[in-house]
């Protein structure tokens, strides 16, 4: 099986902004070309139990709906429900441990707050990495101040397609993008609106 392309947008899910996350994925989703998006399941409270319920309810919003489907740091559930990859925290299972596990077809991303890390992600064999905070964002100030622009730049010269992720906006995404961003990610602006379809065409760049 070919392993799928990095999309262009990634949406990470906090159901305490959208209770019921099936549905508000199948709203934001609809009429997409296929692949065009990637959901990331990310609920770091839930137990194995809670989290295994909504990832088959999420997943099954993202097949109908023919876009790819990632677990935050639980292998074990992507495995469960065939899920299309897996992204790690940055202290989480290593990349290849995930490898041996997933196998060679499904996508392992990484997160990172640096160029060494972005580089380590690269040498273990990641397929992408996400790399925050680029602006300041509620979701990530415990992660200490933004990187910007020119992190981002720095960290895409390394090689490994890079997800930006922290106060993405469809005002900031081109410049993030012309810094080298491979991808972009968004937690707030999908799921807090009353419009999720909308807020993804604007960062997709297409019209309303």
């Amino acid at each position: 099986m070919k392993k799928a392309p990095i999309p262009a947008v990634h949406l990470i899910t906090d159901r305490q902004l959208a209770p019921d996350l099936p549905r508000r994925v199948a709203a934001a989703l609809r009429g997409l070309p296929p692949r065009a998006v990637a959901v990331h399941l990310r609920e770091k409270d839930l137990g194995g139990r809670e989290l295994l319920a909504l990832a088959l309810a999420v997943g099954k919003a993202c097949a109908e709906a023919r876009q790819l489907f990632l677990v935050n740091d639980r292998l074990d559930v992507a495995v469960l429900v065939g899920a299309d990859g897996v992204h790690l925290p940055s202290a989480g299972v290593p990349v290849d441990d995930a490898r041996r596990m997933l196998g060679p077809a499904k996508l392992i991303g990484r997160s990172c707050h640096s160029r060494a890390e972005v580089e380590a992600a690269h040498a273990a064999g990641a397929d992408f990495a996400t790399f925050s905070p680029i602006f300041d964002t509620p979701s990530k100030r415990q992660y200490g101040a933004p990187v910007g622009i020119e992190s981002l730049r720095e960290a895409a010269a390394v090689g490994l397609p890079l997800v930006a992720l922290g106060g993405i906006t469809p005002g900031n995404a081109q410049e993030v993008r012309a810094a080298g961003a491979k991808g972009i990610a968004a937690i707030r602006s999908w799921l807090a609106g009353e419009d999720p379809a909308a807020a993804l065409r604007s960062l997709l760049g297409r019209d309303p």
